[in-house]
């Protein structure tokens, strides 16, 4: 824009910022700003703070566009005013500005809505101060206009779930707490506004210990015309926990009984795993049956093995324990381990199964070992044609089983299993629970006929149905829906790529090498890093082809090409490249000497539901050969 307005004015003439104006109104643009611009008052964040005593100008347009709220709609607004007590961070220091430094960030969860704090810098006292409007609707149909009135709500059993994490100054999420928050108390209190301390528990070993509090507001939007006696509410809270006690009293009676019978049909079936309960991060003891359920993903993932590769590339991390023996058990919540992004084996598979449930699937969760006895789960698929897939769900790797005949003649030779896996004790998924009693339960000689109670033992449908079924009781934490991702594919694959290129120049200054990156090769790599997602997702490779023609036309004759490609779940540049020198072959590329020396990188992320990512880097070098 400069230059042309340069040609316009005398050669000694000085370009001035009124010369800009003026050609920029000339040329109209300013008055197209102008038009775009939309100014709009923060009249919201002053109502929505202020008492509901006053009235609330819902009528006003810019109120509505800028908070998106129905005046038809009954809301919860929660304010999470602050912190205390989170004495682990007693001893933190201020962080400076510009430092990072680690930060807490809040995820709640409430009927199908999904919202998360602005991340906090860890303190003793976090300075949470953040507003979620929360819609609290019915899902009955017809009942879609009329407002909920404070007996409807009363009857809302969901509770608000929270979930704390900590993310450290490398990336690294860690899961503090996991809390449940009943938000019916606000019903019964004065002008519909209630605040509360919530304290919060460690999870896992740490459960009975206390990390810190938080200071929590309710506010009814619109205000509630009529209050329900705090009488009423207690009365209606207490109740459900009865029903729910109860019911959950009856399943463990049942469960007790069922496992006597399992017993009774060979006494070994003791050391086999089955695994009827099992504990949530919070340490609480629930139905397996009750972490699965048929999980839509919306428009977020198209195939079932598009949903295996997500889960794939969450991070895999075994529960923390302190000391040494055993593992420590830990099944999370969807919505923690969602938030987290990694978990154990257990939480992959509850997730891919409750997936693959949604996709119409017959889908099993398996516990059972693999090599060397290790505690395991993995998904199995049962086709209508009775083929039985095994999908490894840390993996995306899928094994079709042929079930191994023992009794066949010593001279017929076996299928060898491609699977990892050794024994299976039970499958379950959120409808029924099987206990294998086959003589064996080694995998390779399972028969998976589940029909068949000569070879899987079944728990009473209508029991499972009694504590897992959704709604059937007040301490089933509800299923979240997945969250689109929210890192930019192309911006990050440029930054990273970026990072690496400095990193593989410094390395190489201080082998005394100089760098000459060559960006048409970096290019020609892209298309093999997404064949080698497709293949990861799909198992099909494709595309192979055309790469391989033009890299034999960018490398020149009596020059040598070398490349080297390696798949990481995780954006941290420094960490990748360092795992990528410990490889032979790749720190022969990047430390590589000769004549016409031309490197190459190439960094493509591919991003999937949760901000989960894959992300594939290729290193490429050139050189001629001198013999």
């Amino acid at each position: 824009m400069a230059e042309t307005i340069r040609e316009e004015l005398a050669p000694d003439q000085h370009l001035s910022t009124e010369d800009l104006i003026k050609a920029l109104r000339r040329r109209g643009i300013i008055d197209d700003v102008m038009k775009e611009l939309n100014f709009v008052t923060d009249s919201v964040e002053q109502e929505l703070s202020a008492s509901p005593k006053q009235s609330v100008g819902f009528d006003k347009q810019s109120t509505l566009k800028k908070t998106n709220i129905d005046p038809t709609r009954r809301y919860l607004y929660l304010q999470v005013l602050g912190g205390k007590a989170f004495l682990e961070h007693l001893q933190e220091p201020e962080p400076l500005p510009g430092q990072v430094c680690s930060t807490f960030t809040l995820c709640l969860h409430y009927r199908n809505q999904r919202f998360r704090s602005k991340p906090v810098p860890c303190a003793c006292e976090p300075d949470f101060h953040d507003g979620f409007l929360l819609e609290v609707h019915r899902e009955n149909l017809g009942d879609g206009t009329r407002m909920a009135d404070s007996t409807t709500m009363l009857s809302i059993s969901d509770p608000i779930h929270m979930v704390l994490i900590k993310t450290d100054v490398f990336g690294e999420t860690a899961l503090v707490a996991s809390y449940f928050l009943e938000w019916r108390s606000v019903l019964g209190s004065e002008n519909g506004v209630a605040s509360l301390t919530v304290e919060l528990m460690g999870v896992g070993t740490e459960s009975k210990v206390s990390v810190g509090i938080l200071n929590i507001k309710f506010e009814m939007y619109p205000p509630l015309n009529q209050t329900l006696s705090q009488e009423v509410v207690n009365t209606q809270l207490a109740l459900e926990r009865q029903k729910t006690a109860e019911k959950e009293r009856l399943f463990l009676v049942y469960a007790k009984q069922w496992w006597r019978e399992y017993l009774q049909i060979r006494p070994s079936h003791n050391s086999r795993l089955v695994k009827i309960f099992a504990q949530d991060e919070n340490g609480i003891n629930r139905p397996v049956c009750s972490y699965v359920r048929p999980l839509r993903a919306g428009r977020l993932l198209d195939t079932p093995r598009q949903a295996a590769r997500f889960v794939n590339v969450l991070g895999y991390e075994r529960a923390p324990v302190i000391g040494g023996g055993g593992k420590q058990e830990q099944w999370c919540t969807l919505l923690a381990f969602l938030c987290r992004n990694k978990g154990d084996c257990e939480d992959h598979a509850n997730l891919l199964c409750s997936l693959l449930l949604g996709y119409g699937l017959e889908a099993f969760v398996c516990v059972g070992t693999k090599a060397k006895g290790v505690p395991h789960a993995w998904v199995m698929t049962c086709g209508t044609d009775g083929t039985i897939t095994f999908w490894e769900s840390l993996t995306g790797h899928r094994y079709i089983h042929k079930p191994a005949t023992p009794d066949e003649p010593p001279l017929t030779e076996q299928p060898k299993p491609l699977h990892p896996y050794r024994t299976v004790g039970c499958v379950f998924n959120h409808q029924m629970f099987l206990g294998n009693c086959q003589p064996s339960d080694a995998v390779e000689t399972c028969i998976f006929d589940l029909n068949d109670e000569s070879k899987w033992k079944p728990m009473s449908e209508e029991a499972i149905k009694s504590v897992c079924a959704p709604g059937a009781t007040t301490s089933l934490p509800p299923f979240p829906p997945l969250c689109a991702s929210t890192v930019d594919a192309s911006v990050t694959s440029n930054e990273i790529e970026m990072q690496l290129r400095l990193l593989v120049s410094e390395h190489r200054k201080d082998l005394g090498l100089t760098t000459v990156w060559e960006d048409q090769l970096s290019y020609l790599l892209s298309p093999a890093l997404a064949s080698y997602e497709f293949e990861r997702t799909t198992s099909v490779s494709a595309g192979n082809e055309e790469f391989q023609d033009a890299i034999r036309r960018a490398v020149p004759d009596g020059h040598t090409f070398k490349g080297f490609p390696i798949h990481f779940v995780y954006r941290n540049a420094q960490r990748a490249f360092a795992t990528c020198l410990r490889s032979p072959f790749c720190e022969e590329i990047i430390c590589c000497r000769g004549d016409q020396v031309r490197l190459a990188v190439r960094v493509r992320v591919f991003t999937y539901p949760e901000s989960a990512c894959a992300v594939w880097i290729m290193f490429a070098c050139k050189y001629r050969s001198v013999l």
